[in-house]
């Protein structure tokens, strides 16, 4: 049986390495992206059914990626939670051009 991550602070190089490859990363930021678009459309425009559908994009996307990049099972199956908030940071640093520090500590890419 594998051993659970007990704190945050060791899940999120775990994460980083669960999103290895870039176009698994492009494909987060674009669903999360595309998902935090349709919640302020649906919000904003009393458009409720845009809400669900805002889920289907980001987990979507997400899941896509992980099952033909990947290759593995999507870390949010087993820490949902830790795994929303870690999305929502990747994307912030990625959009701010500040992950490649990050994937570097947790060993993810050239120079790691």
């Amino acid at each position: 049986m594998a051993v659970r991550i007990a704190t945050y602070a060791e899940f999120w190089p775990y994460y980083l390495r669960q999103h290895a490859q870039p176009a698994t990363r492009t494909l987060h930021l674009a669903g999360t992206a595309l998902g935090i678009l349709l919640m302020l459309a649906g919000l904003l425009s009393g458009s409720r059914w845009l809400l669900p559908l805002a889920a289907v994009a980001g987990y979507g996307l997400a899941w896509v990626s992980h099952l033909l990049v990947e290759r593995h099972r999507p870390a949010t199956f087993t820490y949902p939670a830790w795994s929303f908030v870690s999305d929502l940071r990747m994307t912030a640093l990625m959009a701010s051009g500040r992950l490649g520090p990050e994937l570097r500590k947790a060993g993810v890419g050239p120079g790691a």
